[in-house]
């Protein structure tokens, strides 16, 4: 699971570190699910491509992919980190990770050198934690495509994450983690967070983290397939796991001493000769949900009876998972004083669900008022009706 933060556009994110409460499943290598839309577990299956171009001139041997390597995909990214600098449009992330405040995100531990990208956690005596290095390409998201890294591990200690996060304005969950160490470099990790309620989809696999891989996700409407060296090793199917919201390539690493996981004792580096990215050849269009359920709100409620009706609206919200929920407000037919002016009711609907879900964190629904042309230039006491959107 990452948590990071990022300077410039995007705030600090808090990502659930526990995992009590959620629904867990957890699938080793050969044990995935199958489905016939999609490749089986240790297979190539037109895949072998996507690894690279043989170079010796690179770092890792390895060029990145033709833009022709993914059947029924076109290259839309790539870059071989040359130079110096970050390339155009990635950032560095900056600040303490959400729940995990033994450790920093600093971007003076984020370089470009001798063709690789280089992230390295190192012990700060004069801040007494360890910093760590973590980027992404915040300025490119797409739904649905196909991501891959070359990477390699110095040694344990940090866990390093390749992932895919939703772009700038779109909540968390969803997260696709295809590449997690946990702090050891003899296995990985992918997994898919899904639902407001962070449930998590795993799969494991064994392999040397400290030799050169080309990590890789598939991301379609119907299935997330995770390869490394162009091999199926994991597969998820199930519907409702698969994201439907633009997503960004982040690459991470951090530590985990406070809570005694992931605590390195010598400084080591996440290495990443090149990444690229494909989008699909053809255009997929992306389902819109319809609403979940409507409530509607009497008008004339007394303050403590809106409170307890708002509550029961909180409840449904936090059953359902809703993402989006709007309070729409329309005036009335019958021409009445309520106990509360209008402006004031709507802002208390929407204040009282705020504090009622309140403890879902990052992971509360957005939350929009939505005024009827009608309601705007009556004076007429206001009728809710709250539509909640999956």
């Amino acid at each position: 699971m990452g948590i990071h933060a990022v300077s410039g556009s995007r705030r600090l994110s808090r990502r659930l570190v526990a995992l009590c409460g959620a629904s867990l499943v957890l699938v080793a290598m050969g044990q995935v699910p199958q489905s016939s839309a999609v490749a089986e577990p240790n297979s190539s299956a037109g895949y072998g491509a996507t690894i690279g171009v043989s170079d010796t001139s690179e770092p890792s041997s390895m060029a990145p992919p033709l833009a022709t390597a993914l059947k029924g995909y076109a290259q839309s990214y790539v870059t071989d980190f040359t130079g110096s600098t970050l390339p155009s449009g990635w950032s560095k992330f900056n600040g303490v990770p959400g729940g995990d405040p033994g450790t920093r995100f600093t971007p003076s531990q984020v370089a470009v050198s001798s063709g690789e990208l280089q992230l390295t956690a190192a012990y700060s005596s004069s801040a007494h934690e360890w910093v760590t290095g973590g980027t992404c390409l915040c300025a490119l998201s797409q739904t649905y495509g196909a991501y891959f890294v070359r990477s390699r591990l110095t040694g344990p200690g940090p866990t390093v994450v390749e992932l895919l996060w939703p772009a700038s304005g779109h909540p968390w969950p969803p997260e696709v983690d295809f590449n997690e160490t946990s702090g050891g470099t003899s296995s990985t990790m992918a997994t898919v967070h899904y639902r407001a309620d962070n449930q998590v989809d795993h799969r494991l696999t064994s392999i040397d983290m400290t030799q050169w891989h080309t990590w890789g996700v598939i991301w379609s409407p119907t299935a997330i397939t995770y390869l490394v060296d162009g091999h199926v090793w994991g597969v998820v199917a199930a519907s409702g796991e698969i994201p439907q919201t633009p997503m960004t390539l982040d690459i991470q690493q951090q530590t985990w001493c406070s809570v005694g996981s992931a605590c390195p004792t010598r400084s080591q580096s996440t290495l990443v000769d090149w990444t690229t990215e494909y989008k699909p050849a053809t255009l997929i269009p992306v389902k819109v949900a319809a609403p979940l359920t409507t409530i509607p709100i009497s008008v004339g409620l007394s303050p403590p009876k809106l409170s307890s009706v708002v509550h029961g609206v909180a409840v449904t919200v936090y059953r359902h998972h809703a993402h989006t929920v709007i309070v729409s407000a329309s005036a009335a037919q019958r021409h009445r004083k309520g106990p509360l002016s209008e402006a004031t009711r709507a802002r208390k609907v929407k204040w009282l669900l705020e504090q009622d879900l309140h403890s879902l964190g990052r992971s509360a629904p957005r939350i929009f008022v939505h005024w009827s042309s009608s309601a705007a230039s009556s004076n007429a006491p206001l009728k809710f009706l709250v539509t909640l959107w999956p």
